[in-house]
């Protein structure tokens, strides 16, 4: 085995940290401990230039960990402790920061807590109260087959504006194993979807059009661990400035590409100067 580290994670908190480092502004609401890790985060996503004003937890749970073996071929493994985020509750939710956001971006996994889940939807309440949009990443496939039919729903009723899925999670979200297929029944859910294709790029669909743009380039994969959430910051940003649709892509998988090229979720460079030396709107 070789040698460990520990570093900060978390999907949108990753998300988050893409949209800072490309130049924009975040911010994160999020529930840790008061504990060594919880300070680890807290100071790690700040140090990005994330607001994070949540209040940590004083008792109960541990911070959360995720315990992550990386092979080779840059492919991960994942098993996690959820701790402290459990209690993440509506009350935590931050008007202010949801009604200044242009998007508010929630995970799938907030579905796991009932808490959470009540966090989820008064974000999203709130949101659409100020005109803002909401954005759900679908966060893995076994997180679909456990709230499926809810997850549906939320489309239906246009709780959720925008879905963000790999080819996997879509596929388990309308049970085919075709991608044409569950690429045509998100097209008639009227969401503007946002798919990962890993190796063979990213694709926008909705009911008018469908935009897809390549991989970015890289040198060597490393660890895939936090390309999705990347690629959601890159795409994000690009969205809240009125980018087209081809470039916000792009800007994702810029984000995504340089990330899995060393190990951790969040990046080493910055996404800001990349992007300018791409000649993209950074």
């Amino acid at each position: 085995m070789g040698p460990a580290e520990i570093i900060s994670g978390g999907c949108a908190a990753n998300t988050a940290s893409g949209v800072a480092s490309l130049g924009g502004r975040a911010a994160f609401i999020g529930k840790v401990r008061q504990d060594t890790l919880g300070e680890l985060f807290a100071q790690n996503i700040r140090a990005f230039g994330v607001d994070f004003e949540t209040l940590p937890a004083t008792s109960g749970p541990a911070t959360a960990r995720s315990f992550i073996m990386v092979t080779p071929d840059g492919e991960r493994t994942m098993n996690t402790y959820l701790g402290a985020c459990q209690g993440l509750g509506p009350d935590d939710v931050a008007e202010r920061a949801v009604t200044m956001s242009a998007f508010i971006y929630l995970e799938g996994y907030l579905w796991d807590p009932p808490l959470a889940k009540e966090a989820f939807r008064k974000a999203a309440e709130i949101a659409h109260g100020a005109g803002r949009k909401v954005a759900l990443t679908l966060s893995d496939a076994f997180c679909v087959d456990r709230y499926r039919d809810e997850f549906m729903e939320l489309l239906r009723s246009r709780v959720v504006d925008i879905l963000f899925a790999n080819e996997h999670e879509l596929k388990s979200l309308f049970t085919t194993e075709d991608f044409e297929t569950a690429v045509a029944a998100l097209r008639d859910m009227g969401a503007l979807g946002v798919v990962t294709r890993g190796a063979n790029g990213a694709m926008t669909v909705t009911r008018e059009d469908t935009v897809a743009v390549p991989a970015f380039p890289i040198e060597r994969l490393v660890d895939t661990t936090g390309a999705g959430d990347l690629f959601a910051g890159g795409f994000l940003f690009g969205l809240a400035r009125g980018f087209p649709e081809k470039e916000c892509l792009r800007l994702g998988t810029l984000a995504a590409a340089e990330v899995i090229q060393h190990i951790g979720a969040r990046p080493q460079r910055s996404l800001k100067e990349l992007a300018e030396q791409e000649g993209l709107a950074g």
